[in-house]
């Protein structure tokens, strides 16, 4: 159950990252509420799940998850670009987790 938490934290994760650029320098109330709203559900359920998971590694997921995530939603919605370079190294934060996932003590 902590690793569904973990990873939900690390959508909400996304959710502000993303909402930070639509605050547009905290000038839009909309945004910014939703964006302090993704923020405080997403410490809160990342603090749930090191109650039972590796602080390291909970921190580390939460991380990569938020940054894998952001970025795949610059590329989508912003039109970032998706060099070759780009995709290898965010595969490589992927594997990261997944590795943290399968050799984790929970």
């Amino acid at each position: 159950m902590a690793w569904i938490v973990l990873f939900v934290a690390g959508l909400f994760e996304v959710g502000w990252a993303v909402g930070l650029k639509s605050t547009e320098g905290f000038t839009r109330p909309i945004p910014i509420v939703l964006t302090a709203i993704s923020l405080v559900l997403s410490m809160g359920l990342l603090g749930w799940a090191v109650k039972t998971l590796p602080l390291g590694t909970a921190y580390a997921v939460w991380t990569g998850i938020g940054a894998v995530g952001t970025a795949i939603v610059g590329i989508v919605v912003f039109k970032e670009p998706a060099t070759a370079a780009r995709l290898v190294c965010f595969g490589l934060i992927v594997a990261g987790i997944l590795g943290l996932k399968l050799f984790s003590p929970q």
